[in-house]
């Protein structure tokens, strides 16, 4: 792969990343139980480490990224709206590595690149996983409390209020 090819894969990669990233911190705003909110947190702050990967990667090669405009979701109120947007969420995931895994493997000239690239694809399949979990009621997502405790309540859709 010539070095222009690879720093648009690498930009498209990272709008693609970037997208997905968005959504996220949308659907995190919209989705007020404890256990599924942290999930989204843990998966947006993955997905920001993923793109830092991928903007250094393009940068180094004197490049630019594109970040994604953000996204809106609409707050879901019934338990089938909830259930969508993981649907959703879990298509999303999967449709990136469907797109990605196959592509990466074309990358020839760049072994840093290419281990950079599976690691972001096993990422996304983690995060695939934990909507599927969620979409199947599951709890225990990012471990089990002690004594199966469990926060009640729910998740603000802002940060502060006053």
């Amino acid at each position: 792969m010539k070095p222009a090819q690879l720093l648009e894969l690498l930009r498209e990669c990272h709008r693609d990343k970037s997208a997905l990233r968005q959504r996220h911190i949308g659907a995190a705003r919209v989705v007020p139980d404890y256990d599924f909110n942290n999930t989204y947190q843990y998966v947006i702050n993955r997905e920001e480490i993923q793109q830092q990967w991928l903007r250094d990667a393009i940068e180094y090669r004197g490049g630019s990224a594109d970040e994604a405009p953000g996204v809106e979701v609409k707050a879901a109120k019934s338990k089938s709206a909830h259930l969508a947007l993981l649907k959703d969420d879990a298509a999303g995931a999967q449709a990136f590595v469907d797109k990605w895994q196959p592509r990466i493997e074309e990358i020839t000239s760049d072994a840093r690149v290419l281990l950079m690239l599976r690691g972001i694809v096993g990422e996304t399949k983690e995060a695939k996983r934990f909507f599927d979990q969620m979409i199947a009621g599951r709890r225990d997502l990012l471990g089990r409390s002690a004594d199966g405790a469990r926060t009640e309540g729910a998740v603000l859709p802002v940060r502060w209020v006053n």
